[in-house]
């Protein structure tokens, strides 16, 4: 053992020594290059006095970066987190001047901006040696990693701590955004993720099924019930709800945080991480304690809030901020030479990617995925339980550039590298850990309806029912949850991507997700019938239904109750609606019971709008600005995957035994979803077999958390249901008490109410 210490620290010396000498040639051969900067005195030196001046200059930065940098950062946590990227350099700068002025006989000097420019290359270059030496020392590298993990625990309890390997496993969920079950199988056959290729290559690895989406195939819905049990009545990514007159936009942190508060208020359950769990780069919190870019806490104030706390555990490292500032840079750089080449080949189709698309893009292939990967490996160091965390690149290039296009691809491929990084670290934590992969939806693809038709939904709306239209077809504004995560971490409001100026009430309001479209009247109470939107615009419903981007259409009938309407006056009462024949044969199994479970929901729009759908070429028409796009029914979108290891129960023989322990578990998606809050909401098996819906896969991963850690505390109680807000935690005694349960009361604590007096927005929205 003695021995063992001896070598590590032996090779932690030459480590450093290394590291010095490649910083000090830097400066040497910068001093030789800018003009600005010097290591001489006036007089000049030798080369040796130059050497040694050079020696002084990297050992005085490389010691101010160590002890001064995690304190600045510290102090800079308050400033938004991209503009603390921004100061990365200016701090550097900052640093290596300060440490020229320590060398004697100030033969150090430079410019402040040459400054700038010298520190970069040497905290590039010092990353680069140290990450060397790092990749050939496997246990360096985690002790690097281990250290930084302990700064971001110091203070938590000691009896939360995770146990030794011999313990039971921790899981990790990873949920690739966006990638759908074939687009992860094809890249794994063409060698792009050679990591998720290896698990499934292994006996002994991973298994994958593809599962399907509700008909909101989007991530508010899908991962608001993954990681809370429940998305009842979350008809889309964006809707409006008539009473309070507001848009919901999952991507809202106002609007994400009332649809966690109403998701646990129905289950009476805190959610899938409330037990030592972290919630990394996602929507919802999924009850965490640890939290880091999850938007619904950004609407939240005060300590335990902090949405960004993930930013200071990455930013304190001066070689992490300075790869990442440099990655973002080149990643800025490949898209705007990836969209010139696009549009001189005349691609199609195609979407404008100028203004601020590539600096969004960078920072949801670069910033957020390098934070969220290095908070999650510092949960592994730490023990916890149970991590969710969301990687959004792929999902956010491969709307604008396609979900099949070479740019996907190549994020695929960086997505792979992040994947087997976690995995080769957690094989090294004290804590064993199984890794499950997931993806909340996929992607479709095909021309936008504006770019196929010449008009948006909303033109055409307006058109069917008698009332002006633009000459010329308006760009349908697109928004993601990258372009959100943006303006937080620049402290801006979160718009949403509609417009909300004033509109009479007679005007219909269009929302879209993707290829699903809404339509409300916001001046009709309740629910509009067909009958009254036929009585107020004839033309407007035979319009829709016929037009060649549409697929089907939903809405309530006085006589018949709701009804789909499709092209050539096809009319299915919602009852008889069948897979198998009328407007959704096309869209494959399950379509008809999706419908269904969308039309009990009590803010379904008055006609829901889905696109048409070519199932010999897989394409959609999304009815905003994306190539590839999800949130309705048709193609790829619907079937994104689950991957889990091997030793964890099979998800069909779950959703088996689920239907074997109750009769009452055989109860239809409609029935189900009339349920009381806090009643079962387990799902039979459907026919053909499957896992279907969001809500299915909550209750798997908790049983796959339940069979690694022993069972969850369940926050629910006897007495406890109700409709309303909850004023106090449980009482003492009942099940479910404790910090946890105390966390779950105060998360379901209601919104104040929107100001009833603001006016009805009128515009087309997008999709995350």
């Amino acid at each position: 053992m003695a021995d063992g210490k001896w070598r590590r620290a032996g090779a932690t010396l030459i480590r450093v020594i290394a590291v010095w000498a490649a910083s000090a040639l830097t400066l040497l051969a910068l001093a030789g290059i800018l003009p600005d900067f010097r290591l001489q005195s006036d007089d000049g030196d030798t080369i040796t006095r130059t050497a040694f001046t050079a020696a002084w200059g990297a050992g005085a930065f490389g010691l101010l970066s160590a002890l001064v940098w995690p304190v600045l950062v510290r102090a800079l946590l308050i400033v938004p987190a991209l503009v603390l990227g921004a100061l990365v350099f200016f701090l550097n700068g900052s640093l290596l001047l300060i440490a020229l002025r320590l060398i004697p006989d100030g033969r150090g000097d430079a410019a402040p901006e040459t400054a700038v420019v010298v520190a970069a290359v040497m905290s590039a270059v010092a990353s680069a040696t140290s990450t060397a030496f790092a990749v050939r020392d496997d246990d360096a590298y985690r002790r690097r990693l281990s250290r930084l993990a302990y700064r971001r625990r110091r203070g938590r309890p000691a009896d939360q701590g995770g146990p030794g390997r011999e313990g039971p496993p921790g899981t990790v969920f990873i949920q690739l955004d966006g990638v759908g079950h074939d687009a992860l199988v094809a890249a794994a056959a063409a060698g792009l993720m050679p990591t998720v290729a290896g698990w499934l290559a292994d006996s002994s690895g991973h298994r994958l099924t593809p599962w399907r989406t509700d008909w909101s195939s989007q991530t508010g819905a899908s991962q608001l019930a993954i990681l809370h049990g429940s998305n009842h009545d979350v008809p889309a990514f964006r809707w409006y709800e008539k009473e309070t007159r507001t848009v919901m936009v999952s991507s809202r942190p106002a609007s994400a945080l009332e649809m966690q508060r109403r998701a646990i208020e129905r289950t009476r359950d805190g959610g899938l991480l409330t037990i030592d769990g972290a919630s990394r780069g996602n929507l919802f919190s999924g009850g965490a304690g640890q939290l880091a870019l999850v938007l619904s806490m950004a609407a939240r104030r005060g300590k335990g809030s902090r949405s960004r706390a993930g930013y200071f555990a990455y930013f304190s490292d001066p070689a992490n901020a300075t790869r990442t500032a440099l990655s973002f840079v080149a990643e800025v750089v490949r898209e705007i030479g990836q969209s010139t080449r696009a549009r001189a080949r005349k691609v199609t189709p195609r979407v404008k990617r100028g203004g601020l698309y590539p600096f969004i893009r960078a920072f949801a292939t670069v910033v957020e995925r390098d934070v969220v990967v290095a908070a999650v490996l510092g949960d592994l160091f730490a023990g916890r339980t149970a991590v969710y965390a969301d990687l959004v690149a792929y999902d956010e290039v491969a709307h604008h550039s396609g979900p099949h296009s070479r740019d996907a691809e190549k994020v695929l491929e960086r997505l792979d590298r992040s994947l087997a990084l976690i995995a080769k670290i957690a094989d090294r934590t004290p804590r064993a850990y199984r890794i499950v992969l997931l993806s909340d939806h996929g992607q479709s693809p095909g021309e936008t309806f504006a770019g196929k038709y010449g008009l948006t939904l909303k033109d055409l709306v307006r058109a069917g029912s008698g009332l002006p239209v633009p000459r010329r077809a308006q760009r349908t504004r697109s928004a993601s949850e990258a372009r959100d995560a943006v303006r937080i971490a620049l402290h801006r409001p979160v718009e949403g991507g509609v417009d909300e100026q004033a509109a009479k009430l007679s005007d219909p309001i269009v929302l879209a997700s993707g290829n699903l479209g809404l339509i409300s009247f916001p001046d009709i109470g309740g629910r509009a019938s067909r009958e009254q939107i036929d009585r107020r615009h004839p033309a407007l419903l035979s319009t829709l239904a016929n037009h060649p981007g549409i697929g089907f259409l939903l809405v309530r009938s006085e006589e018949h109750g709701s009804v789909v309407l499709g092209p050539g006056g096809a009319e299915v009462p919602i009852a008889e609606l069948s897979d198998e024949e009328g407007p959704l044969a096309v869209f494959g199994a399950g379509a008809a019971d999706a419908v269904r479970r969308t039309d009990t929901f009590p803010h379904v729009a008055d006609i829901m709008v889905n696109s048409m759908y070519d199932p010999g070429t897989g394409t959609v028409h999304a009815f905003e600005e994306q190539i590839g796009s999800h949130g309705g029914l048709g193609g790829e979108q619907s079937r994104p995957f689950l991957l889990w290891p091997r030793g964890l129960t099979d998800p069909l023989d779950i959703m088996a035994a689920e239907s074997a322990e109750s009769a009452e578990s055989a109860e239809s998606v409609e029935s189900v979803e009339s349920a009381e809050p806090g009643e079962s909401v387990s799902a039979p098996v459907p026919p053909g077999g499957g896992l279907v819906g969001a809500e299915a896969v909550h209750r798997v991963l908790t049983r796959w958390l339940q069979e690694s850690s022993g069972p969850q505390v369940p926050v629910r109680a006897e007495g406890f249901a109700g409709a309303g807000p909850v004023d106090e935690p449980f009482p003492p005694g009942v099940p479910g008490a404790g910090p946890t349960a105390a966390r779950t009361a105060q998360a379901i604590q209601p919104l104040p109410p929107p100001n009833r007096q603001d006016p009805a927005p009128d515009a087309t929205g997008t999709t995350a």
